[in-house]
Formats: C-alpha cells, structure tokens, sequence
C-alpha cells in the first residue's frame, strides 16, 4: 500500500510539473529577464554582411550567449531612437507583431521597451515551431506574432498581408545580424499556423505569419 500511494505521488507531482510548464504568461509571477546592453559598434560592415546572408538549414546545439540573444532580438525589432521606434519598418506607424523566442527553456516575449525577455510560456515548444527535423533541436526558433485586432480598419485577409511585411522586415534584419557575427539563419514559412497558435496559447486577433530559426552552423 506504502509504494503504491508513493507512485500515486510521483505521477501527481509529474502532471502537476507539466501543468505548470504549459501555463501561459499571467501564470508566472516572475520578474522580466533583463538582456545585456546591446553591442551596437560590434559587427561587419553592411555591405559584407550583405555579401555573407544566406539561409542555412544545419544548425548545432550549441546555445546562444545572453549577448548574442541580447544582440539578435535588439537588431530584429529594438528600440533605436528616443521616440521608441524600432529597428525594422512597420505599417502605417502601428505596431502589429511581437517577437516571441521559443527555446529550451520556454517561451518568451521579447519586450523592445524593457529589452527584457518575458516569460511567455515553460514547455519547450521549439519543435512544433517548424515541419522540419533541424527546428526541435536548434538553439533558437524565433516566432512572429501579428495582433490583428490592431488593424481595426483593415480586411483579414490584408491583416495577414501587412502583418507578414512587418515581419520580413524584422527577419531581413535578423539575417544581416547573423551573417555579421557568423549564424546560420533560416526564415521559414513552413509552419502549421494554427497548431502553433494553439501551442502558444494566443490571444484573440493574434496570429502567427512566420518562424525564423536561428542557431551556430553545424
């Protein structure tokens, strides 16, 4: 009776654990991960990272440091200028995505304001991010989010249109940082949206356009 009631307490504990890894966001009562300042002097010149970018589709395990994170999600959608515009364009002066960073430690959301990383999500997603083999194991899958309900005056069908140009924008970016400090990088489309959303727990209006997997070169 003794070891039965044991294992009863352990498969309770385990659920419980993977309960709480699927908690969204509000769940968490965590402080915000504060990221390195960026290293804005660092880098290639544009014009050699122009000639470096390509997508590269073999990544190893290795993780990313907090500053090459730092750096990365600054160069995607940063702060760059006192009025709190960001690094990349976006449509008609609204900000309508959200750069979320699935790893092996969670979900997160990058704050451009704070440039923090908020916990968004504990279970490691990375591999529902992607139909292919190589985004469950890289170290990064970047995720972009549209918030739709942001374009109050616009059809569905061109919310995902507008959404999916700022997001282009921000992976351009994101390919220019990786061929500078020697990445790889792939900007993917291949994504089933729906089960992704689902996985991420979004809110209503949002919506995923596209994934970008970033990592070291194998």
């Amino acid at each position: 009776m003794e070891d039965h009631v044991t294992r009863r307490q352990v498969n309770a504990a385990l659920l419980a654990a993977g309960a709480m890894a699927a908690l969204p966001l509000a769940a968490f009562a965590q402080e915000p991960r504060v990221l390195p300042v960026p290293r804005k002097e660092a880098g290639k010149p544009l014009m050699q990272a122009l000639q470096l970018r390509r997508s590269i589709r073999e990544y190893s395990q290795r993780p990313l440091s907090a500053q090459t994170l730092s750096d990365l999600l600054w160069a995607a959608y940063g702060v760059n200028r006192p009025s709190g515009d960001r690094t990349a364009p976006y449509w008609r002066h609204i900000m309508v995505i959200d750069v979320y960073a699935a790893m092996a430690d969670g979900v997160w959301l990058y704050d451009p304001k704070q440039h923090a990383l908020r916990r968004h999500l504990g279970a490691d997603i990375r591999a529902q991010t992607g139909m292919q083999d190589f985004v469950a194991t890289a170290p990064l899958n970047l995720v972009y989010v549209v918030h739709g309900e942001r374009m109050k005056d616009v059809s569905p069908e061109d919310r995902r249109l507008y959404g999916s140009v700022d997001a282009a924008f921000a992976g351009q970016n994101v390919y220019l940082y990786c061929a500078s400090e020697g990445l790889a990088t792939v900007f993917r489309g291949a994504v089933d949206y729906q089960k992704l959303g689902r996985a991420m727990q979004l809110g209503d209006g949002q919506f995923v356009v596209f994934a970008q997997t970033v990592g070291y070169p194998s």
